[in-house]
């Protein structure tokens, strides 16, 4: 896994989006550069489809509220452009080895907001591994943000 590095962390916030509200609909885009490792984070009232690119690595991620409690739900497009199997196999690996830095990247980037609910980092996030191939389709609970919250080490 690559190591989290907040300089290279660029935050944009949408219209009707403040550092501390709303909760929901709150939802947050995270491309990156593999030429620079550079990370960029929007945070919107919908998906920031216009900042994706054509391989579509993209982390997509949402405050939603199910039973009175808070969930983080977030979702990878496993099988990307091309759909073989073996390439969504190879997107899969990828994506399960740096989602722990998308969400120290999202919990870093949107902190004001989690220290106006310190509630929130002990919401559940729920990974949906959106794939066509059955044994790459998976739903998973990744823990929450508490364990992804490393700002005292950075």
């Amino acid at each position: 896994m690559s190591t989290f590095d907040p300089n290279k962390l660029s935050v944009e916030f949408r219209n009707g989006v403040t550092n501390t509200e709303p909760i929901t609909p709150r939802k947050y885009t995270l491309t990156h550069s593999d030429q620079t490792a550079e990370l960029f984070l929007t945070i919107g009232l919908s998906f920031a489809y216009d900042k994706i690119n054509p391989i579509r690595d993209e982390v997509f991620a949402e405050w939603v509220i199910k039973d009175n409690l808070y969930y983080c739900y977030t979702y990878l497009n496993v099988d990307g452009l091309h759909g073989s199997l073996e390439m969504a196999t190879k997107r899969n690996e990828i994506f399960r080895r740096e989602l722990p830095l998308a969400l120290q990247a999202i919990r870093y980037g949107d902190q004001l907001f989690f220290n106006a609910y310190p509630d929130l980092d002990y919401s559940q996030i729920i990974v949906f591994f959106m794939s066509a191939y059955p044994q790459l389709n998976k739903i998973e609970n990744w823990g929450t943000f508490s364990e992804y919250n490393n700002l005292s080490s950075l």
